[in-house]
């Protein structure tokens, strides 16, 4: 039994999750593990192939379509987006965050695709939930209750977005999640074509990801890992099981959380990413991808999803070392956003930084998975100075409550290394 398997079965053991799949891959020489089961006292075993919705660690697969526009010269970061969603040409912003609905300003410019790119559209979640403007994006254009299915198609998103104001002027302040549903329509239109349709051609028939879509066909849902609600009294209810939600494309394919998967997929779009963005990207939109563009104000509030860090094209980047694992120039994606009193941030490799008290599952330091909510692992043996030379990959598996996404694979990247690991996570 190798190291990497006999680490998941522990914590499986202990009850921290019910299964795990995990991918090693130490410049080139490749380990999986998988482990447990799929489901709480189930007996369908995790295996190397099983699928996880990806949830937020959607986004940054979103943002390299983006940017592969980018390299196409079909879209360019100054450009507004009213080029292309016209409906978006005249947003209004509310005078102040805590203002009413009708209580509004005209935005001081328009929204480029460098704001969308690193949200600061001026649409998405701040620190306070109890926002008025929050209320309908939640209400209206939420693709993420119960799982990323809207009934709008993307046409009708966008009309509903342009109906919302905006919480901050265009480019004043982070704001999570709802630019990458944004992206994903951006694509679309530039594209003219579907953004599932545009994610295969130009990122997963390239790369070789063949089980990463937004629907599972009949033919692979018993790989699906079922999606529940923990009760109180520590039972499960099915939220999503595998001909539920997934088991049809989607009328609104969500850029920020919409996307399953597998471990080996997100292997490689992370090769990808390691190699400067080989035939997908051109390593400068690799660059920006990886590289944070807040100022420290932006940064500072917004604490709640960054933790002290940074944000670059879809994904977190470390700036500062607040704890051991972190890593100024390395970049992480994010894998769920916050509803309104809970963070479910999970990014990969060393953990960006410390989850806030009412964090569930704590992010892992240095590879390793942790030992349930609220705890840390006390003992990590991917970590140490062999980790120099170590690249790691993963997803973090499905099972949340419906109001919390799934926690769901991420990369980070520094120097050629890269870690993560995919758990299936009982809903705490």
């Amino acid at each position: 039994m190798s190291d990497l398997t006999a680490l998941l079965e522990k914590y499986v053991a202990e009850g921290a999750f019910p299964g795990a799949v995990a991918l090693v891959d130490r410049s080139g020489e490749v380990e999986v593990a998988a482990v447990g089961a799929t489901e709480p006292g189930g007996s369908a075993p995790m295996r190397s192939d099983t699928l996880f919705r990806l949830s937020s660690v959607t986004k940054p697969i979103t943002a390299a379509a983006v940017l592969a526009l980018v390299d196409d010269g079909v879209l360019t970061l100054e450009a507004p987006i009213a080029r292309w969603l016209p409906e978006l040409a005249s947003p209004k912003v509310v005078r102040t965050p805590a203002s009413e609905l009708d209580d509004v300003v005209p935005a001081a410019r328009p929204i480029t695709v460098e704001d969308v790119l690193s949200s600061r559209s001026g649409w998405g979640f701040g620190a306070d939930f109890s926002a008025p403007t929050l209320q309908p994006l939640f209400a209206d254009v939420a693709v993420y209750n119960g799982g990323p299915r809207s009934p709008l198609t993307p046409d009708e998103w966008v009309a509903a977005l342009a109906d919302i104001p905006l919480l901050r002027q265009p480019g004043e302040a982070f704001l999570y999640n709802a630019s990458s549903d944004l992206q994903g329509v951006l694509v679309a239109r530039a594209a003219g074509r579907g953004l599932p349709e545009f994610l295969a051609e130009r990122i997963f028939e390239p790369l070789g990801m063949k089980d990463t879509a937004f629907a599972v066909p009949a033919s692979q849902r018993d790989r699906l890992t079922p999606y529940y609600l923990t009760a109180p009294d520590g039972t499960h209810t099915f939220a999503d099981a595998a001909d539920g939600a997934w088991s049809t494309p989607p009328a609104f394919a969500s850029g920020a959380g919409g996307l399953v998967s597998t471990v080996a997929d997100w292997h490689a779009f992370g090769r990808m990413l390691l190699a400067g963005g080989g035939t997908v990207l051109s390593p400068e939109s690799v660059r920006l991808m990886t590289t944070d563009h807040l100022t420290a104000d932006q940064r500072a509030e917004g604490d709640l999803f960054l933790q002290g860090q940074g944000w670059g094209y879809g994904g977190s980047v470390d700036v500062t070392s607040a704890e051991p694992w972190n890593t100024p120039g390395a970049t992480a994606g994010w894998v769920a956003p916050a509803p309104p009193h809970t963070s479910t941030r999970r990014p990969t490799r060393s953990a960006s930084s410390s989850p806030p008290a009412a964090c569930p599952v704590p992010p892992s330091p240095r590879g390793c998975v942790t030992s349930g909510p609220m705890r840390r692992p006390t003992e990590c043996p991917l970590s140490g100075s062999s980790a120099r030379s170590e690249e790691v990959y993963a997803a973090y598996g499905s099972g949340r409550e419906a109001r919390v996404a799934a926690p769901m694979p991420a990369v980070r990247v520094r120097h050629g290394i890269a870690w993560a690991v995919a758990v299936n996570w009982p809903a705490f």
